[in-house]
């Protein structure tokens, strides 16, 4: 089984993210990407389902080209793999479709929601590990006044930062660990709860 990382980003069209928009699909490509490669079968094992399920997914994403087979594998076995390191999306995408539209907005609330489930799971077990990761991790926010072409710049940016922590050369140290990075910015269109 080939173990190569994906690499780059894939800007997804209306139709891909239609497709995307789909419960298993959104956490079977996740799985790719955080865990590597795997069967139906044994994707299906580490997110609670059945592998007839997690076969018809998977060639769903591949239909729009998030993931691929290996090549690898023998008789029936077939391990798939993410075509790229992570995708991109925009309202302008969209905005010619109500459902991909709706599409969209799941995906982004989707995500969300994977954002609270690890931080709040971080949060809870925080005190099992040393201080140098609980003083390490965390969350912060800003309120900024900018327009949109501020905001854009201002996500890139972030992004490129994240890029270089990409290919920096992880450390020697033995608590080397994956750690999940989110850029948010969004503009202010009411009172926070």
């Amino acid at each position: 089984m080939s173990t190569s990382e994906p690499q780059g980003t894939i800007r997804l069209d209306a139709h891909a993210i239609r497709v995307l928009a789909h419960p298993l699909r959104a956490r079977a490509l996740t799985a790719l990407r955080v865990d590597g490669p795997a069967t139906a079968t044994t994707l299906a094992a580490r997110l609670g389902t059945h592998t007839g399920a997690t076969s018809y997914h998977l060639r769903r994403l591949a239909s729009v080209g998030l993931v691929e087979e290996t090549g690898e594998g023998r008789g029936r076995e077939r391990w798939w793999r993410p075509t790229s390191r992570s995708h991109s999306f925009f309202a302008s995408d969209v905005e010619d479709s109500p459902d991909a539209r709706a599409s969209l907005t799941w995906l982004r609330l989707h995500y969300l929601e994977q954002l609270e489930e690890r931080a709040a799971l971080w949060y809870a077990h925080e005190h099992e590990h040393n201080r140098a990761w609980q003083d390490a991790a965390g969350t912060s926010d800003e309120v900024l006044a900018l327009d949109a072409a501020g905001t854009a710049a201002l996500v890139e940016e972030l992004t490129a930062v994240v890029e270089r922590f990409r290919g920096r050369p992880a450390s020697d140290a033995d608590d080397v660990r994956r750690v999940f990075v989110a850029v948010t910015a969004l503009p202010e269109v009411g009172p926070a709860r």
